[in-house]
């Protein structure tokens, strides 16, 4: 029997390096929200032909483009796994994670609940 919990419905989990369906920017991600949980003013800034549904989870990244690192909040449906694997150059990712190793990142011990 399928569980109703939106986090184990989740298709990505923390350490997992995935990329945006629509935007040049991959992250790690390092917590997830079972449903939207971000302000209203966040939402409705999202143009209207791209605003995502608020009932699905929406993932904290660790995030870097071609420009700069950055905190990205991004919903299940515009994210897609980063099949290159490769390291992300975030400067907080040390902090809370080691690796990669084999192309996703493990929090780090002090970090586990």
């Amino acid at each position: 029997m399928p569980s109703s919990n939106p986090i184990s419905r989740a298709r990505f989990h923390i350490g997992q390096i995935v990329r945006h369906r629509m935007f040049p920017f991959r992250g790690v991600i390092f917590d997830v929200d079972p449903e939207f949980d971000n302000t209203e003013e966040w939402y409705m800034s999202i143009p209207e032909q791209a605003r995502p549904r608020k009932d699905q989870p929406f993932y904290h990244l660790l995030a870097e483009n071609a420009e700069s690192e950055y905190i990205a909040y991004v919903s299940e449906q515009n994210l897609e796994h980063d099949e290159a694997g490769g390291p992300v150059n975030h400067p907080q990712l040390a902090e809370m994670f080691d690796g990669p190793i084999d192309g996703r990142y493990t929090l780090k011990a002090s970090r586990r609940n």
